[in-house]
C-alpha cells in the first residue's frame, strides 16, 4: 500500500478529444497508442456529460477518473482505482484554474494552443513523476509566470517560444554581421 497520491496522467483535450497537452507519469499505458486509446475511450465515456460547472468522477478500466470542461477544452485527471477522489479533484481544480489564470480568463483551444508553453510549464509544476508538487493555482500560476519572465535563463532552462525566440535573435544578428 502506497501512502502518498499518485497522479497516472493529467489530459487536456479538444471538444473532439484530439490532445492539447497530455503528461503520463505511469507504465500502465507503454506505447503511444495505448495512450491515444485511453485518451479516445475516456472521452468517449464522458463526452454526454454535463462537467461544465463541478468536476465530476468516473470508474474507468480500473482507474479513478476526475474531469471537468470548460468551452471547448477537457481536462482530466487520472489515478489509481484506490486514490482518493477528493485529491484527484484538488488536483484538477488546481490545473484547471491556473490554466484559467495564465490564460487570463480566456479559457479555450485557440487560446490554449497559442500558450501550450505556459500550459506544459503548469503541468511540471503541479505534478512530477506522478507525486503531487501543488494544487493551489496561485502558485501554480505564479511559478509559471516566473518561469516565463526569465529571458536571461539559460537554454535549458526557457520555455520552447522563448528558446524559439533566442534563437531567431542569434541567427539574425549572424546574418547582419
Amino acid at each position: 500500500m502506497e501512502l502518498c497520491p499518485l497522479i497516472k496522467n493529467i489530459l487536456l483535450l479538444d471538444s473532439e478529444g484530439k490532445r492539447i497537452a497530455v503528461k503520463y507519469y505511469s507504465d500502465d499505458w507503454p506505447t503511444n497508442s495505448a495512450k491515444e486509446a485511453f485518451e479516445k475511450a475516456v472521452f468517449a465515456k464522458t463526452q454526454k456529460t454535463n462537467a461544465r460547472t463541478d468536476a465530476e468522477i468516473t470508474m474507468f478500466d480500473n482507474y479513478v477518473v476526475v474531469y471537468k470542461f470548460v468551452q471547448d477544452l477537457h481536462f482530466f485527471v487520472t489515478g489509481g482505482e484506490n486514490e482518493n477522489e477528493i485529491i484527484l479533484a484538488a488536483v484538477l481544480q488546481g490545473f484547471f484554474d491556473a490554466v484559467g489564470l495564465l490564460l487570463r480568463g480566456t479559457v479555450d483551444k485557440k487560446e490554449a494552443l497559442e500558450n501550450l508553453d505556459l500550459i506544459l510549464l503548469c503541468l511540471d509544476e503541479i505534478v512530477d513523476g506522478g507525486i503531487i508538487l501543488e494544487t493551489d493555482a496561485n502558485v501554480i500560476a505564479g511559478k509559471v509566470a516566473s518561469h516565463s519572465m526569465d529571458a536571461g535563463a539559460p537554454l535549458s532552462e526557457q520555455t520552447i517560444t522563448q528558446a524559439l525566440a533566442t534563437a531567431r535573435e542569434h541567427l539574425t544578428r549572424s546574418l547582419l554581421k
